[in-house]
């Protein structure tokens, strides 16, 4: 049985056509994603369906089916094969993830490490990525090609994510690094997919590449000013979160930057906060305070805005049309989120 679709698309199309269209396909894809990530056992089946069933935007393969229809044939089956490759290689790094983070809840479900343990949540995962390969294989062997780059971008930014920077290097241009494998990779492979399968000229499938990774980045960047900026009323998330649990962002990487050449008291305890996980909920009011006036704020709003209007430039060589226009406005979102 497949998962009901969002009440809303992920990307902001506002072609009550495309809409349509881009609705009744993704209908299609959730049949065949409940279909591939089935096991020849039941357990297999329970443990593999759990994350799927649990729901989410769907944002990678949205993005296959919208470059797609840039092309000549939007609707092969090819483009249904590749929109299901990117969404179960993404399912498959969330149960990693959860292991990694010793998370308890995956989009308000328990996760899968917490349902079972940490090795079947592994091994599922392992699972789900055996299964993404081999549907990659029905698209030809330069697909495969593509795969195998991108999963190992992916890899490569979650280990990553586990050590720090190497002495010497920024840890800004570390993290970014980290953002650019873990997240951009799979959603520039997303639009690439949809291109490619849909029968756009090369030209056009680079161009939304390079949009998808710098959009994609933009996002979980933006997710960090959130984290930060917001009040969980208008967002829907809890303030300090990353603080709570020591994770490098945006916003901190860039203060603990500009702090650490300043004499000013305030930059000083900024410092001595950010040292670490902040356990203490006055600390961490504390911290999103001196955050929340700190110029590094600005600086990474003008950096978050500054990577959307990049994307949007790659965007050029798509005709005009309700295609580009949801791209675009996708892009403007990132800029200017408040949730």
């Amino acid at each position: 049985m497949s998962t009901p679709l969002p009440a809303t698309l992920a990307l902001p199309v506002t072609d009550a056509a495309l809409a349509a269209r881009l609705r009744e396909r993704m209908e299609v894809v959730e049949g065949l994603l409940a279909h591939e990530v089935k096991g020849r056992t039941a357990y297999v089946s329970q443990a593999a369906s759990h994350l799927l069933a649990a729901g989410g935007k769907r944002f990678r393969p949205l993005l296959v089916l919208l470059a797609a229809e840039v092309g000549e044939h939007p609707h092969s089956d090819d483009v249904l094969t590749a929109a299901c490759v990117v969404e179960i290689t993404h399912l498959g790094s969330l149960y990693h993830d959860d292991v990694m983070d010793e998370a308890d809840l995956r989009r308000g479900a328990e996760s899968a490490n917490a349902r079972w343990d940490n090795l079947v949540a592994i091994l599922t995962g392992d699972f789900l990525f055996a299964r993404s390969s081999e549907l990659t294989s029905r698209l030809g062997a330069e697909a495969v090609r593509i795969q195998a780059e991108t999963f190992g971008r992916l890899v490569e930014g979650q280990i990553l994510e586990t050590v720090t920077p190497e002495p010497g290097e920024d840890p800004l241009a570390h993290y970014l690094e980290v953002v650019a494998g873990k997240t951009g990779s799979l959603i520039a492979t997303s639009a690439r997919y949809g291109a490619r399968f849909g029968g756009a000229t090369r030209e056009v499938e680079e161009a939304l590449a390079e949009y998808g990774e710098i959009v994609g980045s933009a996002f979980q960047l933006s997710d960090d000013i959130l984290d930060v900026a917001s009040e969980s009323e208008e967002s829907g998330k809890t303030p300090g979160t990353d603080l709570r649990e020591g994770v490098p962002t945006l916003p901190t990487l860039m203060a603990q930057a500009a702090a650490r050449g300043s004499s000013e008291p305030g930059d000083q305890r900024l410092l001595e906060l950010l040292a670490g996980p902040i356990a203490d909920d006055a600390d961490v009011d504390e911290a999103l305070r001196l955050l929340r006036a700190h110029p590094a704020m600005h600086e990474a709003r003008a950096y978050v805005v500054a990577q959307a209007a990049e994307a949007k430039a790659r965007l050029s060589v798509l005709p005009d049309g309700p295609v580009r226009s949801a791209l675009e406005a996708f892009a403007d979102l990132v800029a200017t989120r408040t949730g």
